[in-house]
């Protein structure tokens, strides 16, 4: 993966937690890092992403990584135990922010139980929307508190809805990156090597260079194109394959609304023949257009445009990407963070299922709709593995996607299952959910001294930090087996599904119908 995000702490605090070991010089850098970007130090009261790390004053031993693993399936009786009780009450604790509402199921909802997103003027007469890293800690909090209520709320019945509006989020990051531009704060970010928040800075600088010296950034649609989709307008996402652009279409049946649509613009790679760019393509679209998942985007058309460039139409989702979502939010709550994970899971079954991985999984990847549902796009570097008439699969090989988001045997295995590479990125989207940030930068033996801590604690009794501060002892257990680093030894997406965690897990019902 690339940058990993921050997110609100609702946590309570924690008591008699046993202070881990002195650190080594990949935990020192960890915890030298911002409050907003990394974990907090080890010591009595750990808390981080809303949850506490509470051990009892006399630790027993803990289990083997062997006991772990097989206990995932293993699921418990709780029929009238107290421990049933409390830890249903524990994970209320967890999943309702102080200040989110709770109120009656949907159709009943009115306007005082439901939070209404803040105005546009309400937003300017409140401080800004950028952190105040002059402010405390608690303030900070607060402020990321109020900021998921606004996100997400429970209703009475258990259920939650989220409300999630990409303009909004695009004008906080934008204020957010001329903070950082005009106040001089580069050091401060570049100090930060994990944070998400440091990679996007870059990012953002180089867009801008680019635009700045490429003329044709703004170009003519097609009449076609225009006939069908509407005109092409404001750029809403950049990457390596060319832009996004929002197309605008009065629908016919009633004028007074307009149909949006999603244009992705491909630009031919120097040096790449005509025939490559147009086999490229069309293996894109055909792997896109043929998947049909509600957490997967629907891809409608693959059109050429005046300048003879091909370009590929596809659902518009108003909530933008989960990158953005974690970066101005700084880390999801667990009711969040949970929600997309399992929508996630979901997709990834449903792929391999047919057929297909997609290779480079990662947050910018992984577009939202404004109620929640989470949508898999960018299929450049996904291949089919194994045919509808055969049943076995295809090994791969090749090194494709994000440092931070590729598995380990992509740079050590000559040939590796795609189905695995894809599991390992969906741990790592996970815990940058949680912690807004990265592991490591990449996933190497000896080329990275966070990658080398974690294959060192994951065999300690004491684990490794960033996972044990997860509360519940199952999630824990799920993501080791998914972070395995001996690609037989992990789950496969649809054991992560049969898992207890994630089966307990509630998906809102945008993200079970895709609306």
């Amino acid at each position: 993966m690339a940058a990993a995000p921050t997110f609100p702490n609702n946590n309570p605090t924690s008591t008699n937690t046993k202070p881990s070991p002195n650190p080594s010089i990949s935990t020192a850098s960890i915890n030298s890092l911002d409050g907003k970007f990394a974990l907090p130090p080890a010591a009595n009261g750990i808390q981080v992403n809303g949850e506490a790390n509470i051990r009892p004053a006399i630790p027993a031993k803990k289990p083997t990584m062997s006991s772990r693993i097989s206990g995932i399936f293993a699921r418990k009786e709780v029929k009238n135990t107290s421990e049933a009780k409390d830890s249903r009450e524990s994970l209320a604790t967890q999943v309702v922010p102080e200040n989110a509402v709770v109120g009656k199921p949907p159709p009943a909802q009115t306007a005082a139980s439901r939070p209404a997103p803040p105005s546009r003027s309400s937003s300017e007469k409140k401080s800004s929307p950028v952190p105040d890293r002059s402010k405390g800690s608690i303030d900070r909090k607060k402020e990321q508190k109020d900021n998921a209520s606004h996100r997400f709320w429970i209703n009475e019945d258990g259920s939650h809805e989220h409300q999630l509006k990409v303009l909004r989020r695009q004008e906080k990051l934008t204020d957010m990156f001329k903070e950082m531009m005009l106040l001089g704060k580069r050091k401060e970010h570049h100090e930060q090597p994990l944070s998400l928040m440091a990679n996007w800075a870059d990012q953002m600088r180089n867009e801008k260079e680019k635009a700045a010296a490429d003329p044709k950034m703004v170009s003519p649609s097609s009449q076609t194109l225009v006939q069908k989709y509407g005109k092409c307008q404001e750029v809403v996402g950049r990457g390596a394959f060319g832009i996004v652009r929002l197309a605008h279409k009065t629908d016919e049946k009633d004028p007074k609304r307009e149909q949006l649509f999603a244009v992705k613009e491909f630009h031919q790679r120097p040096g790449e023949s005509s025939k490559k760019y147009q086999k490229r393509l069309t293996s894109e679209f055909c792997i896109s257009s043929a998947l049909k998942h509600p957490n997967i985007i629907t891809t409608l058309d693959l059109i050429q445009d005046a300048k003879g460039d091909y370009c590929e139409v596809m659902e518009y989702c108003g909530g933008g990407d989960l990158y953005t979502l974690i970066l101005s939010a700084g880390h999801l709550e667990v009711l969040e963070a949970d929600c997309f994970f399992k929508q996630l899971m979901r997709a990834v079954d449903y792929m391999h299922e047919m057929g297909v991985a997609h290779r480079d999984l990662k947050p910018e990847n992984m577009l939202i709709t404004q109620h929640g549902a989470i949508k898999i796009t960018d299929f450049g570097n996904g291949e089919c593995f194994r045919m509808a008439w055969e049943e076995e699969a295809h090994m791969t090989a090749g090194l494709c996607g994000s440092a931070p988001y590729i598995a380990p045997e992509e740079y050590v295995d000559q040939e590796f299952d795609p189905r695995a590479v894809d599991v390992w990125a969906c741990g790592v989207i996970y815990m940058a959910m949680r912690t807004g940030r990265h592991l490591w930068r990449v996933a190497q033996k000896g080329q990275d001294e966070f990658f080398d801590k974690y294959l060192e604690d994951r065999r300690e009794e004491e684990g490794y930090r960033p996972i044990e501060v997860l509360k519940r002892r199952q999630c824990r257990n799920v993501i080791y087996s998914i972070l395995d680093p001996n690609p037989t030894r992990r789950l496969t997406a649809h054991q992560v599904l049969q898992s207890e965690w994630v089966k307990d897990i509630r998906v809102c019902r945008a993200g079970n119908e895709g609306f």
